[in-house]
């Protein structure tokens, strides 16, 4: 099922929740309610990864790793309360980030951390400027249908197989093409694209809004998706976006921590 990423890959106030048809990951941000991807891993972690982690409070931890991999285009960050799982992911954080802030945490509770890297190409990228307001009533009761994350068939395009690890440019022919971006009202895009990739583990879509510096996930999707529908936040009536096929590498060692009583009581 495709899946609307959670608050943690947002860092900001949300006055107004995106509304997919995706399944939502919400403001379960201290719980962790994405599934983290099954292991296709050894037991032993063989990710040049190496993650630490520090008790800065009784019930706050900090994450820090670092990791000389090549090529990939991000880690998620992962947490479990038994070692056997199940893993949730907190963030798919970019390549450059090496911390994550895991703050007010159930007292005296095991916790286990792990990093999976993911590979795959961007898309070329698209500039979108809605117009300004918000959509009208008819706008928003009418077919929405544009917003479900779907297949739809075309042309047939020639595939090519992802590959994870430092390899890169073996996954060129993987890119998806012909991204486009159709403005359906004031807060609402339809995302287009042609699938080129084979075996991936899914689709990210990628924002930067102007001003910021970077991209940040703000959709995850399900193999073989190639047409999607957002609802924008009031800060992105300018932005950037593009589309990602993705699939996951080896996990990082796994590390665990025991929170302390709740200073709070």
């Amino acid at each position: 099922m495709p899946c609307r990423l959670r608050l943690a890959l947002r860092p900001r106030p949300r006055p107004r929740p995106r509304a997919t048809i995706a399944a939502v990951l919400t403001a379960c941000a201290l719980a962790g309610c994405s599934g983290a991807p099954p292991d296709k891993a050894p037991k032993e972690p063989r990710s040049t990864a190496r993650l630490a982690a520090t008790l800065d409070s009784p019930i706050d931890v900090t994450l820090r790793w670092k990791d000389d991999e090549p090529g990939v285009a991000g880690r998620t960050v992962e947490f479990a309360t038994e070692r056997s799982g199940p893993y949730s992911v907190l963030e798919f954080a970019p390549p450059d980030r090496t911390t994550y802030r895991h703050p007010d945490l159930m007292p005296e509770t095991p916790f286990y951390y792990r990093l999976r890297s993911y590979f795959g190409p961007a898309s070329e990228s698209v500039e979108v400027a809605l117009p300004p307001g918000e959509p009208s009533e008819k706008e928003l009761s009418g077919n929405q249908e544009w917003m479900t994350p779907r297949t739809v068939k075309g042309p047939k395009a020639k595939t090519a197989p992802l590959t994870p690890g430092p390899a890169a440019d073996a996954n060129t022919a993987a890119t998806p093409a012909d991204f486009e971006a159709s403005v359906r009202h004031a807060t609402g895009i339809e995302f287009t694209w042609t699938d080129r990739a084979a075996g991936e583990d899914g689709y990210l879509l990628e924002v930067r809004q102007a001003g910021s510096e970077g991209y940040r996930p703000v959709a995850l999707l399900d193999p073989d998706i190639n047409a999607f529908g957002l609802i924008t936040l009031p800060e992105e009536k300018r932005a950037s976006y593009r589309v990602r096929a993705f699939v996951y590498g080896e996990r990082s060692n796994v590390v665990r921590l025991r929170t302390g009583s709740d200073p709070r009581a």
